[in-house]
């Protein structure tokens, strides 16, 4: 995320005087697929996040926690989502908007992404640690800190952004990206970026797959519509995110051995993988929001399980 350049998808370095493509093939790689992509996450994503935040689908059985994540997530998702007809206008055209807006816009995004990012990687431990202890972890005051210092982070984590972005204008085009001083401080924006996505990613992984384990400890808990939502969890949150920290780490790598043709390949790479980072920002509702029936159902089960257990340890 950190790389986002006019296109509001990654670019790993500046490239003044570098003309944009000529040729059909080169448009389509660097301009139109994107385009696309990011067209059809705004059109579907910003319907779906506010019928999320307006209706609150099957939400009645969930703990208050996880109804404030949900809630998070969904105005996260729509604040990254909604720059989106803006930047994909100046990915096919030209900069217009000046300076202050481009670094404002950019930062915004980041602090979108990170939040949506953070709020996931929250909801899946809780929702694991509420079916597998069974208590909860904050009152609503607690839940009001959490949610600050969740925010709190996200915009420390996208001041890069607000510091390197500028506008850089070759013969043809004025684009907003990046502008480092020198490859030590790409390398260190690269590598931050991509440690948190891999915690993060770790974390939701491990969540999941444990929580999958404890349902299905018994035929009482086995529900094949918890597990094949757990997986879509897993599958959709790791396709979507993982691409694009293996190219930063591509990057890192043709940066520090000066590999100019991996170095413009991650450059070409960082277009397509970034768009996809938008695409769970749309598939977020379905996943979370409207799937969430089977996790009240899950921990009604194991609540009702474990009262039974200890009557009949008691009788």
């Amino acid at each position: 995320m950190a790389q986002l350049n006019s296109s509001v998808v990654p670019s790993n370095i500046s490239s003044p005087g570098r003309p944009p493509p000529d040729s059909w093939d080169s448009w389509v790689s660097t301009g139109l697929i994107p385009a696309v992509v990011l067209s059809f996450c705004f059109l579907l994503g910003v319907p779906g996040n506010m019928a999320v935040i307006a209706l609150r689908p099957n939400w009645q059985h969930l703990s208050g926690l996880s109804q404030t994540l949900m809630v998070n997530l969904a105005v996260s998702d729509l604040l990254c989502l909604l720059p989106l007809p803006l930047w994909i206008y100046t990915l096919l055209y030209d900069w217009t908007l000046g300076l202050v807006t481009c670094k404002l816009l950019a930062y915004l995004v980041y602090v979108s992404l990170y939040g949506s990012l953070l709020t996931v990687t929250a909801l899946s431990v809780q929702r694991y640690l509420r079916v597998v202890q069974l208590q909860k972890w904050f009152d609503r005051e607690g839940r009001k800190r959490m949610l600050v210092l969740l925010w709190l982070i996200a915009m420390i984590l996208s001041i890069p952004s607000l510091v390197l972005r500028q506008l850089t204008s070759d013969q043809r085009r004025t684009t907003c990206q990046p502008h480092f001083s020198s490859p030590a401080q790409r390398m260190a924006v690269l590598l931050s970026e991509s440690l948190l996505g891999f915690v993060s990613i770790t974390l939701v992984v491990f969540s999941y797959i444990n929580l999958h384990r404890k349902v299905n400890q018994g035929a009482f808990f086995n529900n094949p519509h918890t597990t094949r939502l757990l997986t879509s969890i897993i599958v959709t949150f790791f396709v979507l995110w993982m691409p694009y920290h293996i190219t930063n780490m591509l990057g890192v790598a043709a940066i520090s051995l000066k590999k100019d043709g991996l170095l413009m390949f991650c450059m070409e790479s960082w277009r397509i993988v970034g768009a996809l980072v938008f695409v769970n920002s749309f598939l977020n509702p379905l996943l979370y929001a409207f799937s969430s029936r089977n996790t009240c159902t899950v921990c009604h089960k194991r609540n009702t399980a474990t009262v039974v257990d200890a009557e009949a340890h008691i009788s």
